[in-house]
């Protein structure tokens, strides 16, 4: 087992990548790269001190979008996420390497300008969360195994306006040392409606809100087994 384990890693630290290419809206894709700032790559950005941990970005250069996507406060968006930008098809390989294993996390940031805001900063909140569950499958893996669908619900009682998204997923197959863990996210520029504006969030910044030392961050996956796990950043904001 000690011995599998460690070549199991190794493995997939060669594996596949992944890119949050598109959001769906209502049951409607609004199509690669419309409101999605994706990349050129689709590699990890692995250091949390930097600006690239915010909307993705160097050493993955991002392609601006001047489209702004509505969203209803309450309903649910979805990020579709493959392999690379011109993969569609829906298998798990399409998605990203089973063995990339960790969290999906979504995050909120009210902007001004949703199209010109470059996301690094403070203003972020968490939304969405998933790790480990009691059976062992991990957040990354229901999307995986999922189509790459990765269900976000936009809070009722934020304020409307525009807003940035940052949908992620943390890949931990490596993450024994720091730098190990791989994170994947893109940012996707919405006009949230609706929102009551009830509650104002508690933010954080990105980067700023993971530490290299957070044990959700690094951590061995593989030994001794895991039987719970710590979500890095702060705890979903609810209404």
């Amino acid at each position: 087992m000690k011995v599998v384990a460690p070549l199991l890693a190794a493995a997939g630290l060669a594996s596949a990548h992944t890119i949050f290419s598109s959001l769906e809206v209502g049951g409607v894709n609004q199509g690669v790269g419309q409101g999605v700032r994706v990349p050129s790559y689709n590699g990890p950005i692995e250091d949390v001190a930097s600006n690239s941990l915010a909307c993705n970005g160097a050493p993955n250069p991002t392609s601006p979008t001047s489209k702004v996507i509505t969203v209803q406060a309450g309903s649910n968006v979805t990020a579709i996420w493959r392999y690379m930008i011109g993969t569609t098809g829906s298998a798990p390989n399409d998605v990203m390497d089973i063995t990339h294993k960790g969290p999906t996390l979504a995050y909120l940031k009210k902007v001004s300008d949703a199209a010109a805001d470059a996301g690094p900063g403070g203003g972020w909140f968490k939304i969405q969360q998933d790790g480990l569950a009691s059976n062992g499958v991990w957040g990354t893996e229901r999307v995986v195994t999922g189509q790459g669908r990765h269900d976000i619900r936009i809070p009722a009682c934020i304020a409307p306006g525009q807003y940035l998204l940052r949908a992620e997923m943390i890949a931990l197959h490596g993450a024994g040392n720091y730098p190990g863990a791989q994170f994947y996210m893109e940012c996707a520029q919405i006009n949230v409606v609706g929102g009551t504006g009830a509650k104002t969030p508690a933010t954080v910044s990105f980067p700023g809100a993971y530490s290299g030392t957070d044990p959700g961050i690094k951590i061995s996956i593989y030994w001794p087994p895991l039987t719970s796990y710590t979500i890095p950043g702060p705890s979903v904001f609810t209404c």
